[in-house]
Order: C-alpha cells, then sequence, then structure tokens
C-alpha cells in the first residue's frame, strides 16, 4: 500500500504546476512571436504591394513616355517618307521633261547636219564658206553641247533618283521598326494585373538579341530623317538647276535657229539679186548679139557683094584689050602738052571714085573683123553667164528649196 502511494511514474503536483506555467509561458511566448510575425507579414505586404504599384506606375509612365517617343519619331519619319516621295515624284516629270528636250535636239541637229550636207553640192563660184554655213557650224556645235548638257544633267537626275529611293527605303524599314515596336508597347501598356491569359516568362530576363542604348537608338533615326533631309535639299537644288538648264537650251536653240534662218534669208536675197544681175547682163548680151548678128548679115552682103566685084574683075580681066585701051587713053592724056594737062573734072572724079570704093571696102573689111571678134566675145559671155545663172539657180534650190523649207519643220519647244 505505502508502494502505491510513493509510484516513481507519478509527478509531484509542484512540477505540475511548473509544467503548466511553462506551457504557458511558451505559448505565451509563441503567441507573442507569431503576432509580431503576423504584423511583420501584413507591413511587409503593405509595403511590397505600395512599392510594386509604385515600380509598375513608374513602368507605365515610362512605357507610355516611350510610346509617346515612338509616336513622335514615327510622325517626323511619315513627315520625311511623304516629303522624299512626293520631290520624288516631281523630280520624275523634270527627268521626262530632260528625255523630251534630248529627244527634241535630235531633229534639229539633223535638219542642221542635213544643211550643211546639202549645201556641199553647191559648185563653182557659190561654194564659198559664207554666213549660213558659219551659223550651221554653229548650230551644231550648240546643239551638241545641249545634247551632251541634258545627258549629263539626266545621268544627275538618275542618280538623285536613285539616292531619294534610297532613303526613302531607310525611312520605310525604320517606320516599319517603329510600327511594330509601337504595337508590342500598345500591347504592354494595355495589360494589367487582371488581364488574363498573363504567364510566367521565366526567359524574359535574358538580354538576348543586339540591344542598342537609347541615344543609338535616337541616333538611328536621326540620321534616317537627315539622310531624307539631305536628299530633298539635294532635289530642290537639282530641279532648280534643270529648270534653268531647259529654259537657257530652249533660248539659245531659238536664238541660233533665227540666226541660221536669217542668213540663209539673206544669202538667198543675195543670190536672187546676183542671178537678176546676171539675166539682165545676159538679157543685154543677147541684144547686142542680135545686132551683130544683123550686122553679120550686112557685111554677109557685102562679102556677096565683093564676089560679084570679083566677078567683074574676071570680066575686066577678060577685056584687057579694052583695059589697055582705057589705060592707054589715060596714059595719054598725062601726056597732054602744057596747059592741056589740067585735072579736070574727069580726073579728079575718077581719082575720087578710085579712093571712096577703096576706104569703103576698108572700113567694111574692119568693122566685120570686129563684130566678128566681139561676137565671139559676146558668145563667151552669153556661155558664162548662163552657167552662172544654173549655178545661182542651183544655189537657190539648195537654199530656198531644201534646207529653208526642211528647216520650217524644226519646231524649238518648252520641255
Amino acid at each position: 500500500m505505502a508502494r502505491l502511494l510513493q509510484d516513481p511514474s507519478k509527478l509531484h503536483p509542484s512540477e505540475w504546476y511548473t509544467a503548466n506555467q511553462m506551457q504557458r509561458a511558451s505559448t505565451e511566448s509563441q503567441k507573442s512571436r507569431s503576432e509580431c510575425m503576423t504584423a511583420e507579414s501584413w507591413r511587409l505586404v503593405d509595403e511590397i504591394e505600395k512599392t510594386t504599384q509604385k515600380t509598375q506606375s513608374d513602368v507605365n509612365k515610362k512605357l507610355e513616355q516611350r510610346r509617346e517617343e515612338i509616336k513622335f519619331w514615327k510622325q517626323e519619319l511619315d513627315n520625311k517618307l511623304e516629303q522624299i516621295v512626293h520631290e520624288t515624284e516631281i523630280l520624275l516629270t523634270f527627268k521626262n521633261r530632260l528625255e523630251r528636250a534630248l529627244e527634241g535636239c535630235k531633229e534639229p541637229l539633223v535638219v542642221a547636219q542635213k544643211c550643211l550636207l546639202y549645201r556641199q553640192r553647191r559648185v563653182g563660184i557659190d561654194l564659198v564658206h559664207d554666213e549660213v554655213e558659219l551659223q550651221l557650224l554653229k548650230e551644231v556645235e550648240v546643239l551638241q553641247r545641249i545634247i551632251a548638257l541634258l545627258g549629263h544633267t539626266l545621268e544627275q537626275a538618275n542618280e538623285q533618283i536613285r539616292r531619294n529611293r534610297s532613303a526613302k527605303y531607310d525611312l520605310d524599314m525604320d517606320l516599319k521598326d517603329k510600327f511594330t515596336a509601337l504595337t508590342i508597347d500598345d500591347y504592354c501598356a494595355s495589360l494589367t494585373n487582371d488581364t488574363p491569359h498573363i504567364i510566367y516568362a521565366d526567359n524574359a530576363m535574358k538580354l538576348e538579341g543586339n540591344f542598342v542604348t537609347p541615344e543609338d537608338w535616337i541616333d538611328f533615326t536621326n540620321i534616317n530623317v537627315e539622310k531624307a533631309d539631305k536628299q530633298r535639299n539635294n532635289s530642290l537644288a537639282l530641279k532648280a538647276l534643270i529648270d534653268g538648264i531647259l529654259s537657257q537650251i530652249a533660248n539659245d536653240m531659238r536664238k541660233q535657229c533665227e540666226m541660221v534662218n536669217n542668213a540663209f534669208r539673206n544669202r538667198v536675197k543675195e543670190v536672187k539679186d546676183a542671178k537678176h544681175k546676171l539675166e539682165t547682163l545676159l538679157a543685154m548680151v543677147s541684144s547686142v548679139q542680135n545686132f551683130i548678128v544683123g550686122f553679120v548679115k550686112v557685111m554677109d552682103e557685102t562679102a556677096s557683094q565683093e564676089k560679084n566685084i570679083a566677078a567683074l574683075k574676071k570680066a575686066i580681066t577678060d577685056q584687057e584689050a579694052p583695059v589697055k585701051v582705057a589705060q592707054t587713053r589715060l596714059e595719054a592724056r598725062n601726056h597732054r602738052p602744057n596747059v592741056e594737062l589740067c585735072y579736070d573734072t574727069v580726073h579728079s572724079s575718077l581719082m575720087s571714085e578710085v579712093q571712096e570704093i577703096t576706104k569703103n571696102i576698108q572700113r567694111l573689111k574692119e568693122a566685120l573683123a570686129q563684130a566678128q571678134t566681139e561676137l565671139k566675145g559676146l558668145s563667151r559671155r552669153q556661155l558664162s553667164l548662163e552657167e552662172e545663172i544654173k549655178v545661182k539657180e542651183n544655189t537657190l534650190y539648195i537654199d530656198e528649196v531644201l534646207c529653208m523649207q526642211m528647216r520650217e519643220s524644226v519646231c524649238i519647244n518648252n520641255y
């Protein structure tokens, strides 16, 4: 019974109180720590939530700023793209004007060269290096210089168009990238904590790809904008140059064309005047020739008469006896004595008749010889004048018909 009262497995009441106190103290301590931990947890949750909200708000603001920045540069790129496209289209019209001007120079050049070729067919004294030829050669030189200038300017226009298109390509690519970036940032800006389908992306923190700095990003777009501005300004300068060239060449071509036409008109007038004078001289020569022909006819009649005289002399020769009788009588009269040897009317008439006939025959012979000489000279002059008139007719046909009529088709336009 005593052993039952003193069982060693049972604790003393004091131990029980001590154990209970320790339990209470441990529980109170645990409770206190738990309450502190709970309080700290709420504070931490509140702090993290505020920090997260602030950080997210800051990110949202920066995202909005970035979107505005992208929009600003996208608008700049849009403006530059519109400008460079507009300038390229206008420059294409200027290029077409250059091509039409270049094509328009070909016909005047061919006409001028044909005129020079035709005028090589002039003959004689008319194959002269005259003012018309000088102006035609100058026209060919002017047109060849203009063609070379237009060709060089056309090359410049093609090169500028190529550069404009290169700048446009860079703007297009930059705009495309910015449109994609803006679309992505618009999507990011639309995301909230309540947006469905948001996920964890463990690889998002890895910096993959060729990231650039914001400064490099701005510099890249600035380069594209400045390139577009530069090419636009170059296009404006080239358009002004082309406009001035087209205006100047039209004036130069008209001026030289008019100088050639004036030279042709003056030369045709000179040739016509020369031809008219030659025709007048030819008419005069023909008139004199007709007179000489008539005179020759008279001389022919004189020759006929001389033949008749020769026939009479033959008849006198046939009657030598009667002549000898007459001469004997004359000889006898020369022997008249003293005062009877008189220079009477018979003798004076006989002497006058012999002198007059001799003188007239000599005058006729001299006139005939001179007339025959002049007739030959006039014949030669007639042939020369007729040939010279044919030369002038050939020159007039070349200058007035072939050249001037062909030049009527030349039309100098403004391009």
